[in-house]
């Protein structure tokens, strides 16, 4: 049998049924008041009937006040748990974990619903935030250790901390966004110091046996953003922790910077990473992004990954670990676009990924700019609820 469809314990003491997991992904989903619907549902659903591993849940906000997209799901004292059933019952589907990626947008928060905050003041064209306070930034490790409980009492099976693509705790590794003079900037054992206090605070919340993720930048594929040695120096440190799986992926959501999955690449982004960090720790890892084809997975196990992370892959089909378990489908047929408008790959795939949640597996999104147009409608109709259900920025 292939190493692919092998179970994978983790330190935790949960196992994983095979080694596919659907890498987070902001589906943009959720009612406008932080709650799933029922597409949400479904498409949750037939991923986890399509054979993987798990599925992790893109960006679960721990309130509503800083979030990526109106469209994401809010877990805080004010969430009506019992509305949750429906996603985590039908999400567990054919022996499938569903777990939750733990999120804080920070400096990205999305700005018709947020009054961004980052780990120093920055004013750039399409990026706006005030330095986040020594009182807030306290009280976050105990904002994320509360929705890791809340997801634990809702029925979900895990939880992935957010330390990757720019967000908060991104922006604190990352000395483009951090220019602290205080005990969570300057050196990388300082702007690693709150994701360390983060990760403690989750693990009290949950207990021993809970599946605690983290999503790591390899980089940030920016000019004075976060390096690779002082990546690897937060997995030697992350090799301390409690942490079950370091999941490793790359880029950030800056203005006018390019995704590292929108590129070209025909093959896994940091794979050269990921080996690097196997000499360091020997905590799972999990690598995301740039997988096309079943060959490029076996093989990335071969030199120590231990799970394989896919997101657009199983957009364009959910069934896709049956099909590889059945030696069927080794290279799924991607989209090609010639040119794309800044954001518009990305919304082609939310799109389609609200497509699979209507049940339509067929039809495609039309070209990038009306489906860039269809996706920011959606966003500003459901800020709208955002700001009647939470109330407008302070």
């Amino acid at each position: 049998m292939s190493a692919l469809f092998s179970p994978f314990k983790l330190p935790c003491g949960v196992t994983l049924e095979n080694r596919i997991v659907k890498s987070a992904m902001s589906d943009s989903l959720g009612d406008g008041t932080g709650h799933p619907t029922d597409g949400q549902s479904r498409l949750y659903q037939r991923w986890a009937q399509g054979g993987l591993a798990a599925s992790i849940i893109g960006e679960v906000q721990c309130s509503p006040r800083f979030a990526e997209k109106p469209g994401n799901l809010v877990l805080d004292e004010t969430t009506d748990l019992g509305r949750f059933a429906d996603l985590t019952t039908v999400g567990h589907a054919n022996g499938a974990a569903l777990w939750i990626q733990l999120g804080h947008a920070g400096a990205l928060a999305y700005a018709p619903t947020s009054n961004p905050v980052g780990p120093s003041t920055l004013s750039l064209d399409g990026l706006d935030c005030a330095e986040i306070t020594s009182e807030a930034i306290a009280e976050i490790p105990a904002g994320f250790a509360r929705t890791a409980a809340l997801a634990k009492q809702a029925g979900f099976s895990g939880v992935q901390i957010h330390a990757a693509h720019g967000f908060l705790l991104s922006q604190f590794l990352s000395p483009l966004f951090n220019k602290r003079s205080d005990a969570y900037g300057g050196s990388i054992e300082n702007r690693m110091r709150l994701l360390l206090e983060s990760i403690t605070a989750v693990r009290d919340a949950v207990g021993p046996a809970y599946p605690i993720a983290i999503k790591l930048n390899s980089s940030d594929q920016l000019e004075g953003g976060l390096t690779e040695d002082d990546a690897l120096k937060v997995v030697e440190a992350l090799d301390k922790t409690s942490i079950d799986l370091i999941d490793i992926s790359g880029g950030t959501y800056f203005p006018g910077a390019k995704s590292a999955s929108d590129g070209a690449a025909k093959g896994p982004y940091v794979l050269d990473f990921a080996i690097a960090a196997r000499a360091l720790t020997l905590k799972p890892l999990m690598l995301t992004g740039g997988f096309k084809t079943r060959a490029q997975v076996e093989d990335a196990l071969t030199i120590g990954v231990d799970v394989i992370g896919l997101a657009r892959a199983l957009v364009i089909e959910p069934s896709l670990p049956d099909l590889w378990h059945a030696d069927q489908m080794p290279a799924p047929q991607f989209p090609r676009f010639d040119v794309a408008p800044e954001g518009g790959i990305t919304a082609w795939y939310t799109m389609r990924m609200t497509g699979l949640a209507q049940g339509d597996e067929t039809a495609d999104p039309s070209d990038l700019l009306e489906a860039l147009k269809v996706y920011d409608q959606r966003d500003s109709e459901r800020a709208e609820i955002w700001q009647k259900h939470f109330g407008m920025p302070d």
